[in-house]
């Protein structure tokens, strides 16, 4: 019995590190709370490539200066999109690769979209905090994007081609920066692999 108590804490790390449901507003007394919708079967470590092809939501989020901006903005580049919180442990684990990815330049963007309720001042402060050299803080305040790509948990990373047509996703916490990413990523960012 004290050897299955001792593993507890573990298991409960290991549990958090996997994924974060995403943060839901609280449902009006005699609603029922929103459902997240499931991940795709089989996906959790590896490229969920059952959407290729399929175009980018047209929902609007904020740019880091607070304007409304959508993925059309970016046509003409391949984006990674990272749809993250604050909140979130394995977010914030996978954000310093995310930075380096970005950093590296090349023909992809790197889009960093938090998912946080109380708005830009906490994003805002999170990356000041953190102070990241490349990545800028974009803002899916209400989850429409989340919403429409039918994402159900954080981390989750898909990949855009130019012409802003989704290419594969990433559910759960990557190593953005390193050999497996460059993979993934090949022929969409230009020279990526781990330095």
């Amino acid at each position: 019995m004290r050897s299955a108590i001792a593993l507890l804490p573990g298991l409960l790390m290991l549990a958090s590190l996997a994924a974060c449901d995403r943060q839901k507003a609280a449902a009006p007394q005699g609603e029922a709370p929103p459902t997240a919708a499931p991940a795709p079967a089989g996906v959790q470590s590896g490229l969920d490539r059952s959407r290729a092809g399929t175009p980018a939501p047209a929902v609007s989020f904020q740019d880091p200066q607070g304007r409304p901006t959508t993925l059309a903005a970016f046509r003409g580049r391949p984006v990674l999109v990272n749809l993250w919180a604050t909140w979130c442990a394995p977010c914030i684990v996978e954000m310093p690769s995310l930075d380096r990815l970005a950093a590296r330049g090349g023909n992809l963007q790197v889009l960093a979209l938090s998912q946080d309720l109380e708005g830009r001042a906490k994003v805002d402060a999170f990356f000041q905090e953190q102070g990241y050299r490349t990545l800028r803080p974009y803002l899916d305040q209400d989850m429409a994007f989340m919403t429409a790509i039918g994402a159900g948990t954080l981390p989750v990373t898909i990949l855009y081609d130019a012409q802003g047509r989704e290419v594969w996703r990433k559910i759960g916490i990557a190593e953005w920066d390193g050999t497996k990413a460059a993979g993934w990523l090949n022929g969409f960012a230009g020279d990526v692999g781990s330095q």
